[in-house]
């Protein structure tokens, strides 16, 4: 309250200085590489001279500040392959289509079009194309690698118990070659999506059901046929874009130093808090790689939400009087049971006190469904992949190996069952029905919560369960989510739950501040090394797993 006269006053000054000059009229935003849908975590003191990626949130309030903006006339996409899935390029389209509604033209370019990209394009007023580029083949695929055999000549199993075929977390590592269950489960979601991509394509180039069809299966298309066939409007080289557009155009760092921003104001009163689950869900704390490492993991060398850390922030924003309302971020393919339940107990207490909207990024399946079910709402973009309702459990068996390299173990236990989760052999007999009896009574406490937060039944549940993925759009007509949409969608939903006005603003809460920095060697190769065993550690100890299978889901 002392200081905002001087922040005023500071943005009065700046507002001044910032309308001498004109900024570019096309600023021009280079999408090249995977962008998460909220800001990253503050990071380490030494990982903060380092690159930052650029957030869709972020990429909004940019594109809100140019909406407002008068003097400019649009922005310029350059596209590049990025690897972000449907559900994220769906967060980019809306934001696209909210700028073009401002009244500024979307322009996109790219030297190649993928399918993320076309896409993506679509989106926008006019798409152009690099003389000597192409458009790739259109359309979905997804291929599975299935390790059995070959896991076996080194004298490697896996022995793991599913509640139905249909979750088949485990399968690269159970199974020669895919299941019926799996590929009829990847049919109906590579459906959904390619239904996705043909009403955005039938949209944007104005064509029919059968148009849209022959413009996907006639690519790829080279740049001697690509306008003739109404893939793209234009060929233009880079350097001539200028001309093209009749315009100037800049990057966001130079139009922003001559842009007004809005006037500050007071913040006081109410607000709706924003609590992120991202990652796998473990026991313990959050956690994220000090470096990426070359390639992607699964599980183990993804994002870690911790229980402790996340059940911590709950009872905060829980306490937190001022805190009318909680947006939920879930973008996790699940993990332990245990930490998911705890997660859902302590939200479960916050939705006793305040509304709990859930918005589900790319993925929020098994676990990260279990974790949504005290919301009361639930959004998601279309090709959100959710659902997988169901629990899996088991081991790798290594013995193997060292019989093959003539390594003798031997070991002393006292319990019958002490040697249970050993690697060194598979589950008996006896095993495999005590761990049967887990998975089946952990799946129909999971069938209940569901039941329960969806108000419907378990034998409603049941059908639409058994580990099944699904797309948003396709879990919005099971009445497994409510609403399609993103971040705004869940804000302007928990404002009015929270009988808010529409300036109450959104603020992450964080935590207690010494949870944040973990104890992480300096970012080289056995630190990121390290993270993924300590995750095969952590993803052993749990007695189960509420996790979803490894979906193909990027594109761009």
């Amino acid at each position: 309250m002392i200081l905002f006269p001087f922040r005023y006053l500071w943005w009065l000054v700046s507002s001044i200085r910032r309308s001498i000059g004109k900024p570019p009229e096309y600023v021009v935003f280079v999408l090249e590489e995977n962008m998460p849908t909220l800001p990253d975590p503050p990071r380490p003191f030494w990982q903060r001279f380092s690159p930052k990626r650029l957030s869709v949130s972020e990429l909004g309030e940019r594109f809100d500040a140019i909406g407002r903006d008068s003097r400019i006339k649009g922005v310029l996409l350059h596209l590049r392959p990025t690897g972000m899935s449907m559900a994220a390029l769906q967060d980019v389209s809306e934001l696209v289509a909210k700028l073009r509604r401002s009244g500024k033209r979307v322009v996109a370019w790219a030297p190649f079009y993928t399918t993320g990209t076309y896409y993506l394009a679509c989106a926008c007023d006019e798409i152009l194309l690099m003389p000597g580029g192409v458009v790739q083949p259109l359309g979905f695929a997804s291929t599975g690698v299935f390790l059995a055999e070959g896991l076996a000549r080194f004298g490697i199993s896996a022995d793991f118990i599913q509640v139905s075929p249909y979750k088949s977390a485990a399968d690269p590592l159970t199974k020669s070659r895919m299941s019926n269950e799996l590929r009829e489960q990847l049919t109906w979601l590579l459906d959904s999506q390619h239904k996705e991509l043909m009403t955005a394509i039938g949209k944007a180039r104005v064509l029919d059901e059968a148009g849209v069809k022959q413009l996907i299966d006639c690519s790829p298309y080279t740049d001697d046929v690509v306008v003739e066939q109404h893939v793209v409007d234009r060929l233009v080289s880079e350097e001539e874009l200028s001309v093209h557009l009749a315009s100037t155009i800049g990057t966001w760092e130079r139009a922003e130093r001559r842009m007004r921003r809005p006037a500050p104001t007071l913040r006081f009163g109410k607000y709706v808090a924003l609590i992120r689950i991202e990652g796998t869900i473990m026991d313990g704390r959050s956690a994220r790689l000090p470096i990426r490492p070359p390639i992607a993991v699964p599980l183990v060398g993804e994002e870690r939400a911790g229980d402790r850390t996340v059940v911590q922030v709950a009872r905060q924003v829980a306490a937190d009087k001022r805190a009318a309302a909680v947006v939920l971020y879930v973008n996790s393919r699940g993990g332990s049971t245990t930490a998911s339940e705890a997660m859902r107990q302590a939200l479960t207490v916050v939705a006793s006190r305040k509304p709990i909207v859930v918005v589900m990024g790319p993925v929020a399946g098994s676990g990260g469904y279990d974790v949504a079910t005290p919301g009361s709402w639930i959004v998601a973009r279309p090709s959100t992949l959710t659902g997988s309702i169901g629990v899996l459990g088991g081991k790798i068996v290594t013995g193997g190996v060292f019989a093959k390299l003539l390594f003798n173990r031997e070991t002393i236990a006292f319990g019958e069952h002490a040697t249970m989760e050993s690697d060194e052999r598979p589950f008996t007999d006896e095993e495999r029905s005590i761990l049967k009896a887990q998975i089946d009574h952990l799946y129909r406490g999971f069938l209940e919560v569901v039941a329960r937060a969806r108000k419907m039944t378990p034998d409603e549940v049941h059908p639409i369960a058994q580990g099944k993925v699904w797309t948003g759009r396709q879990a919005l007509e099971l009445k497994l989510v409510d609403e399609l949409g993103g971040i705004d969608a869940g804000l302007a939903k928990a404002r009015t739950l929270a009988g808010l006005k529409e300036s109450a603003v959104l603020r992450e809460a964080r935590g207690p501040r010494r949870m944040i920095p973990p104890l992480t060697a300096p970012a080289t190769a056995p630190g990121w090394i390290g993270y993924m065993l300590e995750g095969l550690t952590l993803l052993s100890r749990a007695p189960a797993l509420a996790v979803m299978e490894y979906l193909p889901g990027e594109l761009m």
